[in-house]
């Protein structure tokens, strides 16, 4: 039985219904807008809000998430494309389907491979401020990406200012109409959003702009319209596509990988904090690995955890992964008996459904939050802002990336110590900084190195030991590391500590070592530290050293 459906009670069923109709009704606006930001056709989207909800039904561990196409993946996956056709000539609609479906298998894939080697972890590569900054510069970028759409002006200029300049260059060109369409359209979503109306912006919008462009041929109107959609299913088949460069393909799998996994984990564990649901990042894995490969077998493209769709199971009263699959079917249906209705909607509609989501995707209380908490990350988010805004969205991943990894390196370059000391009628040792009443032993100087020591920080933590050597009072003959908190080092640390000890031993002060992790103290062993210092200076606990001080005074 699959976790989705595992202890399924007949009573649930008229929920799961009810949640499966309300879910496909609420993503139906999302499938078929969303393909437009990568320039695929609206077919693609139904069809990835078909197969995957089927597959994560089966294979993910979740009762209540609801996978889908997602805009930030859409985002990435638009600027993988440009990427691999930029090498490719003369690809066609049919082409990028090709392409983005071969994506959706390449990020499956490593959702599996990912799994097998239990890298859940990833999902926390990419932290939520960085998520943020990404995000909010996604939106942005998505929000340029509609000019086009609403105002009927082709706008090839890329950046954030260049397009707006571009289309103040062109605005004799302006289609009136459709412009004021998609403020229509854009100003009811707001109004839903704000009063809160029951049924969603989304689905009003589509349902008003099916009805207005029947009734007024918008069409003839110079209106641009969604077009045919194929009546038929999708069918099971391998995707190919011939002198595609693997390279940036593999690039491009990988970048829509982490951004969509990391996406959805967050999405995942918000929902099942409100559910009671435990959420086990390698088990997603499976789920979403499961969901992408349907994608790409079913001519879609990669999909994440939708919030919106998930948000509406919830609040129905969804039950299990039924929903998904009465969802799917739900969207089956549509497909195959109201083709004539979708090939109607107007695009400019569809550009304001975009716009909106880009703008809810903007996320400026979670920017104040990150500045009240921590300005050094509100830089760092800031960074990752900037990258889909001034280097492109591909380029954006791998800045962000990079925001990461040098967020990361900053915490572990420089570790933080402190001086030890004890008090009078108390066991242990308390940091003199934080304890007024601790104080140092005489002859017997204690540091609390907090974090690792690597070749990155040595030259960091050399430079502090030897400024607190060159402090210590006169007649100070111990100084002792409290190694509780180095959980690794590595040789060129080791090489490092033995210089020091060196150093000190010219001052007549020994070092010690006290609580070292047996990884660490391997590590010393092996590079003959332990011999440097001397054996009868490493003691298990810092309370060894003390009393050791105090039998050799």
């Amino acid at each position: 039985m699959p976790a989705g459906l595992a202890g399924y009670q007949p009573a649930w069923l008229s929920r799961d219904l009810s949640a499966g109709l309300a879910v496909a009704a609420v993503g139906l606006p999302s499938a078929i807008a969303y393909p437009a930001i990568a320039g695929l056709p609206p077919q693609t989207g139904l069809y990835a809000s078909i197969a995957p909800l089927a597959a994560y039904a089966l294979f993910g561990p979740s009762k209540n998430l609801i996978v889908g196409p997602d805009a930030a993946t859409m985002t990435v996956l638009a600027a993988t494309l440009a990427a691999v056709t930029a090498s490719v000539p003369d690809v066609g609609a049919g082409e990028r389907v090709a392409i983005a479906a071969m994506l959706a298998l390449g990020v499956g894939l490593l959702c599996l491979l990912a799994w097998l080697f239990r890298l859940g972890v990833l999902a926390s590569f990419l932290s939520r401020p960085i998520l943020t900054g990404f995000f909010i510069g996604i939106s942005f970028s998505i929000l340029i990406g509609q000019i086009s759409r609403v105002t009927g002006v082709k706008v090839d200029s890329e950046g954030l200012l260049r397009p707006l300049i571009d289309l103040l260059r062109k605005a004799n060109l302006i289609h009136w109409p459709s412009l004021i369409l998609a403020l229509c359209m854009f100003a009811l979503l707001q109004i839903v959003r704000i009063t809160k109306f029951p049924v969603p912006g989304p689905v009003l919008v589509v349902v008003l702009s099916v009805l207005l462009s029947a009734v007024f041929g918008f069409e003839a109107r110079g209106i641009a319209i969604v077009g045919d959609i194929p009546a038929g299913l999708p069918h099971l088949t391998l995707p190919r596509f011939a002198g595609l460069p693997l390279q940036t393909l593999a690039l491009g799998s990988a970048a829509i990988f982490l951004v969509s996994y990391g996406a959805g984990i967050i999405t995942a564990r918000s929902f099942g904090a409100r559910s009671g649901e435990t959420v086990d990042p390698n088990r997603e894995l499976i789920g979403f690995g499961a969901a992408n490969l349907a994608a790409g077998l079913f001519g879609a493209f990669p999909v994440s955890a939708s919030d919106s769709r998930t948000a509406v199971n919830l609040a129905v009263g969804g039950r299990s992964q039924l929903t998904s699959l009465v969802a799917a079917l739900t969207l089956v249906a549509t497909l195959l008996f109201l083709g004539p209705a979708l090939r109607i909607i107007p695009l400019p509609a569809l550009g304001a459904i975009l716009a909106a989501t880009a703008l809810n995707m903007i996320d400026i209380g979670a920017m104040r939050q990150i500045w009240r908490i921590s300005p050094m990350e509100f830089v760092f988010a800031l960074i990752a802002m900037w990258g889909p805004i001034g280097l492109g969205v591909l380029n954006g991943v791998v800045i962000a990336i990079g925001a990461t990894l040098a967020y990361v390196l900053r915490k572990l370059m420089f570790p933080r110590d402190a001086m030890l000391g004890r008090i009078a009628d108390h066991e242990g040792f308390y940091k003199l900084h934080r304890s007024p009443e601790a104080r140092a032993v005489p002859g017997f100087a204690v540091c609390l190195i907090q974090g690792s020591l690597l070749f990155f920080n040595t030259d960091y933590i050399a430079t502090r030991l030897r400024a607190i050597a060159a402090g210590l009072p006169a007649g100070t003959r111990w100084l002792v590391l409290d190694a509780s908190a180095v959980a690794q080092i590595d040789s060129s640390a080791a090489e490092m500590l033995g210089e020091v000890c060196e150093e000190l031993r010219q001052r007549d002060i020994r070092l010690g070592l006290a609580d070292l992790h047996a990884e660490a103290r391997d590590m010393l062993e092996r590079a003959g530290i332990i011999d440097i210092v001397g054996a009868d200076m490493i003691f298990d606990i810092l309370e060894d050293a003390y009393q050791a001080f105090e039998a050799r005074r």
